[in-house]
């Protein structure tokens, strides 16, 4: 039998900091990747991410860089924004997180307020790492309020305790109607129990880049963690928006948190494209756009830690990359497509059969993790059925299976990736975000878009405010320029 020569054979092992991509499973040759490289040089990629790195303004439309990098820049390395290294200024916010840590005892409850960026970052991190066996936990209940919804406030109050909560409040503007409507009512809920003014304040922290309007709020300066401009909120975890964290878990362990994914960036930034897991990753997802016009794709992390991981991974991607228009607000032919997932093996009882016998093509992460995530004595056991399903369902998604009965055949070509972590830490779990945090740049260049703004969100907002006077004030509403006639009966039904 004659074997293909290994020139048509393409590489598809990579590695850095013994985490493996594995992407046989992708169906792309030899030359088609060659032609992938090709257009990422055209597009400029390798500059792209040298300017990311050096703070040059890569979100364009607002002038400003995306140095979320250099909050996990542990080497201090200087990184200069307007001529003035940022690293001292990261560091002071290290120094009084870690001195924090070191502050409070007695604390039973800390609730965290924000929303998007401000909640999905801390919020994965503190429910993957609370699985890592033996990880120190310094025993309090960390809270997460996002949702203007009461129902969420008020899970979260009846388990609190008030005379021994701390409370986050968590803005990049500090304007956020979600974050600061739940604040006021967390406060009212502090002093209708009985705290003093003073003890209110001496409860209340906040971690935002508009210190005045903090201060405003009633937040001692003390108490108030900065971050910048050139931290975009989906980016933000790295910063003092993961003080949470360090508080259940320790500052050595946030520390460890931020070198994995510092040595991310570190491979991001100096291996070449061929070898590069971030762009590897990115042109994959290229290559289905281009082939099989592909309108979505999944994330399934076979870690029942990591099962937060694809809705942060939402935010990241179509948030960044959900757009249009291109930088030169050109129209673009393709852009971030639709991101879902669930923990593995739970997804292969939900909608893996649209995976493996639906009309479009779906691509697929698979994520695994070498080491089992107890010490339980049946956790190798489970394990190695939990991997053999992962491996299994990456298999038949590729090779399919041909029967006389239509509705038993599996057409199979169903591309995937493999991503191997050896085991689920916090090192790992850095190296993880920060992994995809750049696949998204990368794809962002890719597509000609500007991965570092959200001008999407906004629209909403504003016209939020005059349903809400109109809600609140009742009766009969008519169309205006505000409110087109659909929306104005449907006020009316909630007004009726």
């Amino acid at each position: 039998m004659s074997s293909k020569p290994a020139a048509d054979n393409p590489k598809t092992l990579f590695s850095t900091q013994d985490i493996v991509l594995d992407s046989g499973y992708q169906g792309i040759d030899a030359a088609s990747w060659k032609s992938l490289f090709k257009q990422a040089k055209e597009a400029h990629l390798e500059q792209f991410i040298a300017d990311l790195f050096a703070g040059k303004p890569v979100n364009n439309s607002e002038n400003r860089p995306a140095i979320h990098s250099a909050l996990r820049n542990l080497d201090r390395t200087p990184v200069l924004v307007n001529g003035k290294d940022v690293m001292p200024d990261v560091a002071q916010v290290w120094h009084r997180i870690e001195a924090l840590c070191n502050k409070w005892v007695g604390v039973t409850d800390v609730i965290h307020i924000g929303i998007g960026g401000s909640d999905f970052g801390p919020r994965l991190a503190i429910e993957a790492l609370a699985h890592v066996p033996d990880i120190e936990s310094r025993g309090m209940r960390m809270h997460f309020l996002a949702n203007i919804d009461t129902a969420e406030l008020n899970r979260i109050l009846q388990r609190a305790l008030p005379h021994s909560t701390k409370v986050i409040i968590v803005s990049k503007s500090f304007t956020t109607l979600e974050t600061t409507m739940n604040a006021r009512a967390v406060v009212k809920w502090l002093k209708n129990n009985g705290l003093t003014d003073s003890q209110v304040s001496k409860s209340l922290f906040a971690v935002t880049a508009n210190v005045p309007a903090a201060e405003a709020f009633g937040i001692d300066q003390d108490h108030i963690y900065p971050f910048w401009d050139w931290v975009g909120g989906r980016y933000s975890v790295w910063s003092a928006v993961g003080l949470p964290i360090a508080l259940q878990y320790g500052f050595d362990t946030f520390k460890k948190f931020l070198a994995g994914a510092q040595a991310m960036d570190q491979h991001f930034k100096s291996a070449p494209l061929e070898d590069n897991i971030p762009v590897i990753m990115a042109l994959s997802l290229l290559y289905q756009q281009e082939k099989h016009n592909i309108k979505s794709y999944a994330v399934i992390p076979y870690a029942d830690a990591l099962d937060w991981f694809p809705k942060w991974l939402q935010q990241l991607d179509m948030e960044s990359n959900g757009k249009s228009v291109d930088r030169d607000g050109k129209p673009v032919k393709f852009s971030c497509p639709v991101v879902f997932g669930s923990s593995g093996s739970n997804a292969q009882h939900s909608y893996f059969q649209l995976l493996h016998q639906g009309t479009e093509i779906i691509p697929i992460d698979f994520i695994a993790v070498r080491e089992p995530m107890s010490h339980l004595p049946e956790a190798k056991e489970h394990h190695r059925i939990l991997l053999s399903n992962c491996l299994a369902q990456a298999q038949a998604l590729a090779n399919g299976k041909k029967t006389d009965n239509p509705n038993n055949t599996y057409p199979g070509k169903r591309p995937s990736n493999l991503l191997i972590l050896p085991k689920l830490n916090a090192f790992y779990l850095g190296a993880l975000l920060a992994l995809y945090e750049n696949r998204t740049a990368a794809l962002g260049a890719l597509w000609n878009i500007n991965s570092f703004d959200q001008p999407g969100v906004e629209l909403g907002k504003v016209l939020a405010k005059p349903i809400e006077a109109a809600l609140k004030n009742g009766g009969s509403v008519h169309a205006d320029s505000g409110i087109d006639e659909v929306t104005a009966a449907r006020i009316n039904l909630f007004n009726q």
